[in-house]
């Protein structure tokens, strides 16, 4: 251990990186072009440095990681020199790795769920190799890439038959645009949902086709309402679940297995828009009562979509879920093949899917992360201040404050939990949070009032170490 930490110490600064390179003719073009790419290429090396000393990995398998630790700085030194100017010699990318440590589980700018290990080396795999994609193996003929995930979702929420397109804003699309194309589409106003990007459930539902009914009023709506709105140009019932918002107070909603009964009586389908749709009970947890994708398929909807990258913990998809007849007329329409997913999405979506096959769903990281203990989220807390007492330019304290869940689901819930809590003793806290934003593997924190807060809630293993490296350039 006390070895790691002598290599760590050898580590230089950027400046000393920056004044050494400074003095080479391979670096001059580039300094005299874009000095702060170079900067920045020296960050990011210097960090993949620090990363691989405190996990204990080579960094792409070569580095000056196993010399002796007499001969570790000078081969350190050739490493640096050369990792960085591979970097400058290469196009910048712009998707980059970030640390989140807002403490919100389903940050949509972050990229919302993160994936379970074993699924983000399965989807590598079929990155890296070809594969059965739409290849019956039995047969040797064209087949199906639904096939791969249709009879596990069929399974884990009772359903019938089972489709997937890249997200529940196209898969409502779909349907409108199957079932509904100049003809009315009948729903609550309670439930005209603003989902993110300001895209609203009226305008999908006119892309799609369907001309927009609405009944009852923002706070209450009764059978009666739907029952007197059906006529002869009526194409469906459509029940929209609010789940990035809540009406409270005097309220009344309709529910589906009613809507399934007048929908019966009217010869018309009753499909439900689950937006964060979940396959477990989250009132296990203490999360406040949403319907699960199993009781609305029970219910006798005629179609269920949802989302896949939001509790569901897996890749960005619209899943959709029901009756077989109505399956077999989504993937007749011509959309299907603009809406389709493709090959690393259908790996990421079966991979978490069998997670839940194996009854291993609290190993995904969204729900590792929404029921982790706060006796651990307190260690962590605690243990990131650890890291940061030696800095005498930071004032750290550990205290409560409460996580989000995001990605719209469980809008009125704060989780309770442990943060670190940093104040900078001279420069502002905007300045300190864009420090940690700019650094080579940007640091993403929330503000509140005086201080930043690191939420260990979001953080992956390893994450707490380099939020210290970081800090630690802080002047």
């Amino acid at each position: 251990m006390e070895e790691k930490y002598e290599r760590l110490r050898a580590i230089p600064a950027v400046y000393e990186v920056m004044a050494e390179f400074g003095h080479g003719e391979d670096f001059r073009p580039y300094l005299a072009n874009d000095a702060q790419r170079v900067t920045q290429a020296v960050r990011q090396v210097l960090q993949r440095a620090r990363d691989a000393l405190v996990m204990s990995e080579e960094s792409g398998g070569e580095g000056p990681w196993t010399e002796s630790l007499e001969n570790f700085e000078q081969a350190l030194w050739g490493w640096l020199r050369a990792e960085v100017l591979r970097g400058l010699e290469q196009s910048p990318m712009s998707l980059r790795r970030v640390i989140n440590a807002t403490g919100v589980v389903l940050h949509t700018n972050l990229g919302r769920a993160v994936l379970h290990p074993e699924v983000a080396d399965f989807v590598a795999e079929q990155a890296q190799r070809y594969s059965n994609l739409e290849l019956d193996l039995e047969t040797g003929e064209r087949g199906s890439r639904y096939v791969h995930v249709e009879k596990i979702l069929c399974a884990l929420t009772g359903a019938e038959a089972a489709m997937v397109v890249n997200n529940n804003a196209a898969a409502v699309l779909l349907v409108m645009s199957t079932f509904a194309a100049g003809r009315e589409v009948i729903v609550s106003r309670g439930e005209l949902v603003e989902i993110g990007g300001s895209f609203r459930i009226p305008e999908v539902l006119k892309a799609g086709g369907g001309r927009l009914v609405e009944v009852g009023s923002t706070n209450k709506t009764w059978l009666r309402d739907y029952e007197q709105a059906i006529g002869p140009e009526t194409a469906m019932l459509l029940k929209v679940h609010t789940s990035n918002y809540r009406i409270e107070g005097f309220t009344h909603t309709v529910s589906p297995r009613e809507l399934v009964e007048l929908g019966e009586r009217a010869g018309l389908p009753v499909i439900e828009d689950l937006g964060s749709g979940s396959f477990l009970d989250g009132t296990e947890l203490g999360f406040p009562p949403e319907p699960t994708i199993s009781q609305s398929v029970k219910a006798g909807l005629a179609l269920v979509t949802f989302s896949g990258d939001k509790l569901l913990g897996g890749p960005q998809a619209g899943i959709i879920v029901g009756k077989k007849g109505y399956i077999q007329k989504l993937r007749a329409n011509q959309l299907t093949r603009a809406l389709r997913i493709d090959k690393l999405t259908l790996a990421a979506l079966e991979g978490t899917l069998r997670l839940y096959e194996r009854e291993r769903s609290a190993e995904i990281p969204v729900w590792a992360m929404l029921s982790m203990p706060l006796t651990t989220l307190q260690e962590r807390a605690e243990g990131i201040a650890s890291l940061l007492k030696h800095i005498s330019t930071l004032r750290v304290e550990v205290r409560q404050d409460f996580s989000q869940v995001g990605g719209g689901a469980w809008p009125t819930v704060n989780l309770p939990t442990w943060v670190c809590a940093v104040q900078p003793t001279e420069r502002s806290v905007n300045v300190l949070e864009e420090f940690l934003r700019q650094g080579s593997v940007p640091i993403l924190a929330r503000i509140q009032k005086d201080a930043v807060l690191f939420d260990g809630r979001t953080l992956l293993e390893g994450e707490d170490e380099v939020i210290a490296q970081r800090l630690g350039e802080w002047g």
